[in-house]
């Protein structure tokens, strides 16, 4: 969690903020309490797509949606205000990881704890199939670990199974690759076994720590969950039997949320979770979490309620909070699981009663902010993965989950991961050529990257650039990506294509590391010294043409 800004509010509706735990596609995620002293999470639209009424609608129809989903196993709707002039929607606050950043970080769960977690997502989701909602997003990171149960949240893109049109016309199916059902991925419509599909692949991934459908691409993952079998490795006996059944590519053989929960536990999963259930490690972690909040106090300036003015850049970070490097950040609950950050400028004045809301100096287009994302929902580039840009919003999307291979060098994210890249200096004169990578260039370089689209700048995360030894056509390198949280995205490999005295030509390629998320295919890679420091350019148009100005490590 972040200290709240300057022009952040101090309070919205009855909520007293306690500080920033991100932002997503939507907006911004805050931590707030209430005057009773229940804690929170606030989540605050982006004014640009408040005063879109397409979204607005989707909005409102989504919190209530969101309101009738209640259960032990999820996160509650508490409040919201859809008709503010920039809505928000008050959700209660689980103070535990994630299931992808737990498994990140220790390792798989024990099978006891395999079966309470799929005993309480099965039972979650009996409750919230019978309102006729499917919840379309069953992932690691939208399933939270603490020491009462598992909780499944982010409802949401959950949408009434009852006809409802699409807002959109994408063809984009609404998931994260990798946990998509076949069904969903070629949209063949949706029901609640698509959840079941899901929850067999989360179970898979939390008993084993992979995916059952690894790959290094989305186009790689999609395929794999259509026409070929689930990879289970170490599963045995009936969890590796039920998850398979899960796993069924006809969702008509898939077996229902209760026969689910019965299987994995008869007696219900709240007896189970009562004698423990967490491993030791993680039981710890939770403990921490959660003597830190009671720690927490609201800041003492004075009470600003309403709106928030974002008058500085709104950064949204898109994906479920994924682990981060052990030494990062503890990443934000809230933000939604891919791995593109967007900066977007809204200035905001006094209105004509002083209160802020409309936006002066230069105009941002609603609709060519919504269409910058739409064109974004479907690509990735190397190091990073552009799905589910909107959570919630344009009812289409997906994104996938990304962690960094447990004990890489890339584990290590830039302390200014979130600052605006600098200004690339004025190129060093053309050097001579070079049979093999100069001296100059060898080493550790990081700094903030940003992308060019739709003529807008975006800041996009951050850079670390390993360079070694090498001639043309050998492997000299590596690129990894982070988001602006420390997030890990991807890893890209760099091959020797030429190289002068000032300036190195390389193909980038993802390495294929587990977990990775970064483009399908070769790109073209130029380095080029600036004085002390590393120009990195990509010649990848799908991707805004990825740029960074880069300083060594030091």
């Amino acid at each position: 969690m972040q200290p709240l800004d300057p022009g952040d509010p101090r309070s919205i509706g009855a909520y007293r903020l306690l500080g920033r735990l991100g932002a997503g596609g939507m907006g911004r995620v805050y931590l707030g309490r209430s005057a009773g002293g229940r804690t929170v999470a606030v989540k605050v639209v982006h004014p640009h797509f408040a005063l879109d009424e397409e979204f607005r609608a989707r909005f409102r129809r989504e919190v209530e949606a969101a309101r009738r989903v209640g259960g032990k196993w999820t996160a509650p709707v508490l409040d919201a205000d859809p008709e503010a002039s920039v809505p928000w929607v008050a959700t209660g606050y689980v103070a535990g990881p994630a299931l992808s950043q737990a498994v990140s970080s220790h390792g798989p769960l024990p099978v006891p704890a395999v079966r309470v977690l799929g005993a309480g997502l099965a039972e979650a989701l009996a409750a919230v199939h019978a309102l006729e909602l499917v919840h379309r997003d069953v992932k690691p990171s939208n399933v939270l670990l603490t020491l009462d149960g598992p909780r499944l949240i982010d409802f949401g893109i959950a949408r009434a199974t009852d006809g409802t049109a699409s807002l959109t016309s994408t063809g984009v199916s609404v998931g994260s690759p990798g946990y998509m059902s076949p069904e969903q991925i070629l949209g063949k419509g949706v029901t609640a076994a698509a959840d079941v599909f899901s929850l067999g692949a989360v179970l898979a991934y939390a008993a084993t720590g992979e995916a059952p459908f690894p790959g290094d691409s989305s186009a790689a993952l999609l395929y794999k969950v259509v026409h070929e079998e689930p990879e289970l490795g170490s599963l045995e006996g009936d969890l590796r039997e039920l998850v398979a059944d899960c796993l069924a590519k006809n969702p008509a053989a898939r077996p229902a949320p209760a026969e689910i929960a019965s299987r994995l536990a008869p007696g219900g999963a709240t007896g189970l979770v009562g004698a423990g259930w967490l491993p030791g490690p993680l039981v710890e972690q939770v403990s921490r979490a959660a003597v830190t909040l009671l720690n927490l106090e609201p800041s003492p300036d004075p009470v600003v309620s309403g709106p928030v003015a974002f008058s500085s850049p709104a950064v949204g970070v898109f994906g479920p909070p994924l682990e981060p490097p052990r030494d990062a950040p503890p990443a934000t609950q809230g933000a939604s699981d891919a791995r593109l950050s967007v900066s977007v400028t809204a200035d905001s004045v006094p209105t004509r009663s002083g209160a802020p809301g409309e936006r002066g100096g230069r105009k941002v287009s609603c609709t060519v902010a919504l269409a910058v994302a739409g064109a974004l929902a479907a690509v990735t580039f190397g190091g990073a993965v552009l799905f589910d840009l909107l959570p919630g919003r344009n009812d289409k999307g997906s994104d996938t989950a990304a962690r960094p291979p447990a004990g890489s060098p890339s584990a290590e994210p830039s302390d200014s991961s979130a600052a605006e890249p600098a200004e690339p200096a004025e190129p060093t004169e053309p050097g001579e050529s070079a049979k093999e990578v100069p001296k100059a260039f060898i080493g550790a370089w990081k700094g903030p990257f940003d992308v060019e689209l739709a003529g807008s700048k975006i800041s996009a995360g951050t850079f670390r650039v390993v360079i070694g030894t090498g001639k043309a056509g050998a492997k000299i390198g590596t690129v990894n990506q982070f988001d602006v949280l420390g997030n890990f995205a991807c890893e890209d490999n760099l091959v020797l294509r030429s190289a002068t005295t000032t300036e190195l030509v390389a193909d980038g390629k993802s390495s294929g590391k587990a977990g990775n998320n970064c483009t399908p295919g070769t790109h073209t890679v130029k380095l080029r010294l600036t004085g002390a420091r590393l120009q990195y350019t990509s010649q990848e148009p799908r991707a805004g043409d990825p740029r960074a100005l880069l300083d060594r490590e030091r």
